[in-house]
């Protein structure tokens, strides 16, 4: 499973036009599920990205996590950041889980982050979609789990 984390004034996702979900300040989290995850890589990486310590206190520490700052967090389900490009010009997505237990996942790790007390709202899994953010920083954090 693969996390790209973001700290956002603000950022939504669009489907078709309609507005599916959002954030006010908080993360934005493109999240990949690759083959081989399960509920424990998705529950450590939801406690993980609920911890983080990224955003600043009031002496300008990046110290505090999402929670602490009463964020949200929004999740984008992205199977390309499990893309292999090392070899020619077009990535394979192999590694990529198939998608009825990557969708399976992708549900159960908003669940983890909404057992936390985090509020989390999402993108539709295997849509098209526009998400639209305003960086804060930029902070940008890549988290990888592989089971062994």
């Amino acid at each position: 499973m693969k996390a790209v984390v973001q700290i956002v004034r603000n950022a939504f996702v669009s489907v078709e036009g309609t507005v599916v979900g959002r954030c006010e300040r908080g993360l934005l989290v493109y999240l990949g599920v690759a083959k081989g995850d399960s509920r424990e890589t998705a529950s450590f990486l939801a406690e993980k990205i609920g911890g983080l310590r990224i955003f600043e206190d009031a002496e300008g520490k990046m110290n505090l996590s999402v929670k602490d700052i009463g964020g949200g967090v929004l999740v984008v389900s992205q199977f390309t950041l499990l893309a292999d490009a090392r070899k020619g010009k077009r990535p394979s997505y192999s590694d990529a889980a198939d998608p009825h237990i990557a969708e399976e996942l992708y549900e159960y790790f908003m669940e983890e982050i909404r057992k936390r007390g985090i509020p989390c709202e999402a993108g539709v899994f295997q849509a098209r979609m526009e998400v639209a953010y305003t960086n804060d920083g930029p902070v940008t954090i890549i988290l990888e789990k592989a089971l062994p």
